[in-house]
């Protein structure tokens, strides 16, 4: 079976949470789309994943914070970063008048 699509329709309007569409699942890989506006990491919390995840910003914008560093990383439309399995990270903020659409892969 051949499974296709875009990731720029069926976009939700007036984003209240963040939407994530699980575009493919496989034993080791899953690539989701997901779809933020000025959403953000809850206060104190930090993501430590037991997979690694590359993620891009394909519209929108977005501030992602490491544990130990000093500064919040900007991500731009076209901007991708490789986040290692168990490195700490937290979603600092997204564009709050844009919808920020990432396409995140997670893979063993």
């Amino acid at each position: 079976m051949i499974d296709a699509g875009n990731v720029f329709v069926n976009l939700p309007t007036g984003v209240q949470c963040e939407q994530i569409r699980e575009l493919l699942s496989r034993t080791t890989i899953k690539i989701q789309r997901i779809v933020s506006q000025g959403q953000a990491s809850p206060p104190g919390f930090w993501y430590d994943q037991d997979d690694a995840e590359w993620v891009i910003v394909l519209a929108g914008s977005a501030g992602l914070m490491f544990e130990g560093e000093a500064a919040t990383r900007t991500l731009r439309a076209g901007d991708y970063i490789n986040i290692p399995a168990h490195r700490r990270h937290r979603v600092e903020w997204t564009d709050i008048d844009h919808p920020t659409i990432w396409l995140a892969i997670h893979y063993r």
